[in-house]
């Protein structure tokens, strides 16, 4: 190995903690991490255990949760039997709008339990701040991505 073989390592590592320590599970946030981290964003099964120097169903059920939350999709690599893990274009920001739905269907949940629980309750009143952080949280995050989308087409207009 390398020693930029081994600082990518240690980087695979270090992202993968941090992605363990926010609640992702352990061996999903390695494989994501590994996968990022890669020339092309896409790896083999067998190229993901060789680099993190894990099995073969560790990587398996790694992928299917990262397949579940939309991180990770799979491809057949031509004229093999064999699939590619591949990181989705706009990772994040396809991560974010799938937030920002779940983000507004809690709000409308949240509101509806505020009336249920009454307004001059404590309950009822702590559901509708709720309620009312995940609206502003809402709107700022709509906000975020048409920045995100302007800044980036300005990139790219920049660029060619």
């Amino acid at each position: 190995m390398t020693t930029n073989d081994e600082a990518v390592a240690r980087f695979v590592e270090r992202f993968a903690a941090e992605m363990t320590a926010a609640g992702m599970q352990r061996m999903a946030s390695r494989v994501f991490a590994a996968l990022l981290a890669s020339e092309t964003g896409s790896l083999t099964s067998a190229e993901l255990a060789a680099r993190l120097r894990i099995s073969p169903a560790a990587v398996s059920g790694a992928i299917g949760y990262l397949t579940q939350v939309g991180m990770v999709s799979r491809e057949r690599e031509p004229g093999t039997r064999r699939d590619r893990y591949v990181l989705h274009n706009e990772l994040w920001y396809e991560t974010f709008t799938r937030r920002d739905q779940v983000l507004a269907r809690w709000e409308k949940v949240l509101r509806e339990g505020a009336d249920v629980l009454g307004p001059d309750t404590p309950a009822g009143r702590r559901t509708a701040e709720t309620a009312e952080f995940f609206a502003f949280l809402h709107d700022e995050i709509a906000g975020v991505m048409d920045r995100w989308r302007a800044r980036k087409e300005s990139e790219a207009e920049g660029s060619a």
